[in-house]
Order: C-alpha cells, then sequence, then structure tokens
C-alpha cells in the first residue's frame, strides 16, 4: 500500500477488505488503519519446520500437516473420532476419545490441517487427542500459510459470515506497509527506548503481524506490553502528581472531640492494622488537597469502624460525609450499624435509598439541603440530581467495584473537592492495584480482630446431603442459626429466585420442617426483606434460605454456619465473601462447599483453594490466575483499563517497569513540557484524553 496514510485512513480502500468487510470490522470497533494495526494476534503457531510424514519417529513431539483423506466414527470398545490425514508422502491417523459429535462436524474431507502432539506407533503413525488447525482447502500451497511463524486472529460468527479469518487478516497485514505509514511515530524519549532496549513502533507492529523469527517476535509484544502499562501509569504518575499539587480540598483541622468521645467507649481494642490506617487517614484529612485513598480489608477486618471514625471527623469540622453502597439492604445494615455505633452521640443520622419516596422523601431531601453536620447513608440514590447537599466534606464508597466510574465521579461531584475513601473487601495484589488504583494512596487492614476464630471450611459432595442436614440440626438445637445460599442459575435475576424459592420449599417441609426457616431474595419487596432480617436478626428465624443478596454486608453473630449449594457455579472472590458472613463472633463457626461428584478441573481448583486457606488477598491472587484480569475487575462496568496484549498478572515484571518509568518522567517533567516528553503530551491529549478523563473519576 503506497499512500499518504495517517490513522483515519477508510478500512474500506485496503487491499482485501473493501466496503461491506469495513462495515462488519466497524461494529467491533475497528474502523481506521489504527485501529486494526492494533488488532493483535491471540496465538502464534511457528510452521516454520513442518515435518514431512515420511520423516515421523515414535515419541517425538512435531507439528505436521496433512489433507484430510478420511474421517468417522470408529465403532470399538471405546468409541472413538479419526481423521486420516496425508501430505503426499506419508499417512498419519488423529484420534479423540471424547466430543464425537463435536468432531465429526469440525473436520471435513479433503480440507488441510494442521496437528501438533507426540508421534505414537499403533497400527501406523498416531496422535491421540492433538492440538489443531483447521486450513481450509489448498492453503498447503499459499505462501501465507506455510514455512513461517502464523499469527491467528480471534473470529466471530459476523466475522466468517465475510470471510474475516486469521487467513485473511495475514493477507491484508502482508499488503500493508509498514514503512509507510505516518501514524506509527516514536513517541517515547530515546533514553526510554534505549534503557528499556525497545525496537521501533514500525519494526513492533511488522513483527506483531508478520513475525519473521521467535526473537523479533518477543521484541515486538514487550514493546508492546511495555506500551501498554505505560500509557496507564504515565496517565496515573500525572494524575497523583497534580491532585496533590493543588490545595483545593477540604482542610479538617479542628480536633474532633465527638471520635475522642466514641474511641473511649468502645469495647474492644483497635487491631494494630486498624489504628495504622486510621493514622493515614487522618492525616489525608489534615492536608488541603483532597484525600483520594483505597481501604482494602479482608471481610469481617473492621472496615466500616473505619468509615464511621472518619465521618466522625468531619461531622466535627462542620461538614457533611456521604456512604454509599450498592445494594438497599446493605444500605439498611450499614444505617443500623452507624446508628448503634452512635448512639450516644448528637449526631443526625439519615437512610436515603431509591424505596423510600413521598413525604418522608420530601423531608429527607430538605434535611440533607439544609441540616449540618449529618451523616448520610444510600445507594445510587446519593448521586440523582434532585438530592443537594449543604455541605458535602467525606465521600465514603463501600464495594466500589460495583459501581461505574461514572457513578462514583457523581457523587463526588455532590461536594466540594471533597475528600474520598473507597473500600473493597476484594483484596487486590499490590502490583495489581497499582494498575487498577494507581493514582490512589493505599491502605490495607491485614489482620482480623482477635476474637475471630478460623471458620472450618469443607467440601462435600450431593450425596452427602443427609450428613450436612444432620450437623446443622446438631448446631441449630445448640441454639445457633445457618444460611443456606443458592447461586445464580443463569444470567437473569428470575432463575436465581427460583432456585432459591425451591430451595426453601423443600428444606421447611423436609430435612428442617421442625425449625423456622425463612427466605430473602433481591426481588422481595424492602419491607418483607427488613422484616425477614430482623426475624433472623432475633433468631426467630434459624435458617435463612437467601441468594447472593446477602453476598456484601449483612452480619448477624449468631451465624455459625453456611451451606453454599452448587458451590462450583461461584468464583473464588465471591465463595470467599459468602464465608466471611459467619465467623463473626468467638463462636466456631462452618462452611460446607457442596457441589455435584463430576464437576470440572478448574471448579475443583477452586473448591481446594477455599478449603485450604482463608487469607483473602491469597484467594485473590488464585482467583486471578484462573479468572483473568478482565473478569475479576468487570473492566467494563468499573473502568479499570483494558489491554492491547499485556496482563498484570502474566507481566508483572513489565508492569513494574513502565511504572517506574512513568512516575519517574512525571517527576522530573510534571506538565511534559520537556522537549523530549512533546510527542508523549500529544499522544495523551489527543487519542488517551477520554482514559484520562476516567482515571481523573476513578
Amino acid at each position: 500500500m503506497s499512500t499518504e496514510n495517517n490513522q483515519e485512513y477508510p478500512l474500506q480502500f485496503l487491499k482485501g477488505i473493501g466496503p461491506k468487510r469495513a462495515q462488519v470490522l466497524a461494529r467491533y470497533g475497528i474502523e481506521t488503519l489504527y485501529d486494526l494495526l492494533n488488532y493483535f494476534p491471540r496465538k502464534y503457531i511457528d510452521r516454520r519446520h513442518i515435518v514431512p510424514l515420511d520423516a515421523l519417529h515414535p515419541e517425538e513431539e512435531v507439528t505436521v500437516i496433512g489433507k484430510i483423506e478420511a474421517a468417522g466414527v470408529r465403532r470399538t470398545r471405546r468409541n472413538l473420532f479419526y481423521i486420516t490425514i496425508s501430505d503426499g508422502k506419508g499417512i498419519l491417523e488423529a484420534v479423540w476419545f471424547h466430543s464425537l459429535s463435536y468432531f465429526k462436524k469440525l473436520f471435513n474431507i479433503g480440507e488441510w490441517v494442521s496437528l501438533s502432539g507426540k508421534v505414537k506407533f499403533y497400527r501406523g503413525y498416531q496422535m491421540v487427542h492433538p492440538q489443531y488447525d483447521r486450513l481450509g482447502e489448498g492453503e498447503i500451497d499459499n505462501f501465507f500459510n506455510t514455512g513461517k511463524i502464523l499469527p491467528f486472529y480471534s473470529e466471530n460468527e459476523n466475522f466468517k459470515k465475510a470471510g474475516l479469518n486469521s487467513f485473511t487478516f495475514r493477507k491484508i497485514f502482508f499488503h500493508i506497509s509498514f514503512s509507510e505509514l505516518d501514524e506509527i511515530r516514536e513517541f517515547f524519549p530515546d533514553y526510554l527506548i534505549i534503557k528499556r532496549n525497545l525496537i521501533n513502533r514500525q519494526e513492533a507492529y511488522m513483527q506483531i503481524h508478520n513475525p519473521q523469527d521467535p526473537e523479533q517476535l518477543d521484541k515486538a509484544v514487550y514493546r508492546f506490553k511495555y506500551e501498554d502499562f505505560f500509557y496507564l501509569q504515565i496517565m496515573l504518575a500525572l494524575q497523583r502528581m497534580h491532585a496533590k499539587s493543588q490545595p483545593l480540598g477540604t482542610t479538617f483541622n479542628k480536633k474532633s472531640r465527638r471520635l475522642e468521645q466514641f474511641y473511649r467507649t468502645l469495647p474492644f481494642e483497635l487491631t494494630e492494622a486498624q489504628k495504622k490506617v486510621m493514622r493515614e487517614i487522618r492525616q489525608d484529612m489534615r492536608q488541603s488537597a483532597p484525600m483520594n485513598r483505597l481501604l482494602q480489608g479482608d471481610v469481617g477486618s473492621g472496615k466500616t469502624l473505619i468509615a464511621v471514625m472518619a465521618m466522625l471527623i468531619a461531622i466535627d469540622n462542620g461538614y457533611q460525609a456521604a456512604l454509599m453502597v450498592p445494594t438497599e439492604i446493605l444500605a439498611e445494615q450499614h444505617f443500623y450499624t452507624v446508628k448503634t455505633f452512635l448512639a450516644n452521640l448528637d449526631i443526625n443520622v439519615n437512610l436515603l435509598t431509591g424505596s423510600i419516596k413521598g413525604e418522608q422523601r420530601r423531608f429527607l431531601m430538605h434535611e440533607i439541603q439544609s441540616i449540618e453536620p449529618q451523616i448520610i447513608i444510600g445507594t445510587h440514590a446519593l448521586i440523582q440530581e434532585s438530592v443537594d447537599f449543604k455541605s458535602l466534606g467525606l465521600v465514603i464508597i463501600d464495594e466500589q467495584h460495583r459501581f461505574g466510574v461514572m457513578q462514583r465521579g457523581l457523587l463526588m461531584e455532590k461536594g466540594i473537592h471533597a475528600d474520598v475513601l473507597v473500600m473493597t473487601a476484594t483484596p487486590i495484589p499490590r502490583t495489581l492495584a497499582m494498575t487498577a488504583y494507581g493514582s490512589l494512596d493505599v491502605s490495607v487492614i491485614d489482620e482480623l480482630p482477635a476474637n475471630r476464630k478460623p471458620i472450618t471450611t469443607v467440601w462435600r459432595f450431593d450425596n452427602k446431603a443427609q450428613e450436612i442436614y444432620t450437623f446443622i440440626m446438631e448446631r441449630i438445637n445448640a441454639g445457633e442459626q445457618a444460611y443456606v445460599v443458592y447461586p445464580l442459575v443463569e444470567e437473569t435475576e428470575k432463575l436465581d429466585v427460583k432456585a432459591a424459592t425451591e430451595g426453601f420449599e423443600f428444606l421447611s417441609t423436609g430435612p428442617f420442617r421442625q425449625l423456622k426457616v425463612g427466605l430473602l431474595h433481591g426481588r422481595m419487596r424492602n419491607e418483607e426483606k427488613e422484616q425477614v432480617m430482623r426475624a433472623f436478626l432475633k433468631n426467630e428465624i434459624q435458617i435463612l434460605v437467601a441468594t447472593t443478596v446477602i453476598e456484601v454486608g449483612v452480619d448477624v453473630s449468631n451465624v455459625t454456619i453456611m451451606l453454599i449449594e452448587h458451590a462450583e457455579r461461584f468464583g473464588l472472590s465471591q465463595l470467599h465473601q459468602l464465608r466471611g458472613r459467619v465467623g463473626r463472633s468467638h463462636k466456631k463457626s462452618y462452611c460446607i462447599l457442596k457441589t455435584p461428584y463430576n464437576i470440572g478441573d478448574i471448579a475443583q481448583k477452586r473448591m481446594r483453594i477455599m478449603t485450604e486457606s482463608q487469607d483473602g488477598f491469597i484467594i485473590a491472587e488464585k482467583d486471578l490466575d484462573l479468572r483473568g484480569w478482565g473478569d475479576f475487575f468487570g473492566t467494563k462496568q468499573s473502568g479499570m483499563p483494558e489491554f492491547r496484549i499485556a496482563n498484570p498478572i502474566k507481566d508483572r515484571e513489565i508492569l513494574e517497569q513502565a511504572r517506574q518509568d512513568a512516575f519517574e518522567l512525571v517527576q522530573q517533567d510534571p506538565y511534559l513540557r520537556s522537549e523530549h516528553h512533546l510527542r508523549l503530551n500529544n499522544i495523551i491529549r489527543t487519542q488517551l484524553k477520554d482514559r484520562m478523563e476516567l482515571i481523573n473519576i476513578s
């Protein structure tokens, strides 16, 4: 392609695309040449060394290519699916002992395939369960598909209908002259390129899409991973530098009489971790620059108490404090907890949720707009346009990952440069916290109160149900209480409720018919939920059957048993959150993970991890390994960064390098005005403008 290119170059004029394919690509955010260049391969297969089928040896790991000459299901003692391939020189059979109907539809006689695996000899050369790639018909003689490292691109049904497959993409990129692309300009300063031994961007794009050898491909992959991380870290560094340098925040300098009174009347001693975190928060609140702090703490570590103490500082300095939580039931729980904490102090505590309407809501609006100081606890209702605060000085967001970035920003805007404390009970490993919350100061409560006993966690199969029910009955007869939790069966709340409702009917009329069994789910009216929770708190309900509505926040100290039905359907972090609802007192507590016998390997790993560890940070690390970065944080909802190629879990060393370089650069040149940084400055102001705005909020 020889033309005056820029990043807005229309794709329809590229060889191999045209108007129809350009429309399909645009539906997936690939609208310009620059978008296309950043559509990176999902994997590579090294086809430079293809072993001819007449040169095979048993027990060798090889890659072969051949044409499917025969295929079908062979009925033997153990049924199998087979294909026989030939390259004109020799023959090889590949066999699979599972998913026979799938493979029967997958492979077609006459098409070419690549097979990789260990060669066996059984009535001829054979591979069992090899890795495979379908190459289409006749592509064996095509320059694009043999004798080189082949990139493979993600596909979907619409791509397939438009003929956009890995082979097509390889042809498209082959015809692009990377050396002529004007927009592939270097933005890193020379000293960074030398320090990290980075290949230039033009060469990196060429090697990522058309690799010449493994060494050059590795250099390109490293370049783009470093670039992904550097983009984010430079924005975090700029945000943090500028937030600290602007004395626009609220200064809470007055001595907090109520905090001292509250602290003296606590019936227990704070943990050392809580004391350390409280010192960090008090120091922040004394500064003129707005506090912007993340508080991490495992389930039951005492984050709510820290939040109350921070709110008392704001109150005694004449300001309002708002606490936003993701669900009404959690808002109500916090409301009653805070009211109980502050019962002996003259403080107005209000609750605002979406279900509060009419005269009660009008009264609340008047109080929020005219009375100070006060504490307002609520859900998303706090960020509605009709809610105006008189003098909001402190914003606390609990379970912050449940909120979108813009929702957090709307609450922050209700105050004037208010201090912000975001809290999470989903522990995040340090290097990942640097990526997700790199512009925040991070505090960690890494110890539990002294009276907390470890929760005995066991994994049991469904055939042990009667033994489980007998054990629960023994604990109930001893005066304790239990949760039975049912999972989300499908991605609809209706089915979620159905599973819990059916479980409730079975348990209340069967194994626990002599007991008082309650039901709690998200579709109940607030009055019903409140009535059930109050009865449970008073031990008028011995067993509460619930959906995951209890995952966050509901705190009943007398509950010592949690039975999680179909535990294989939950993620690790969710299981850990649920388990944290028991063990809230000095009593011995139990968490029973109940699953069918036949569950997948990943689910089995989750069960073992839960029985082996109660450390939220270790569990979070394992969860990240199993689920990956995007699934763990929910990038689209929470505003967590999405990367083209980098993976913060696997590429932590590169992340550390990029963070170090970015923060050092901003330390030396806070406004990127140096001649060396002008191109970088331009990238941030143009291509990364939207991401910078999200980071300023999150």
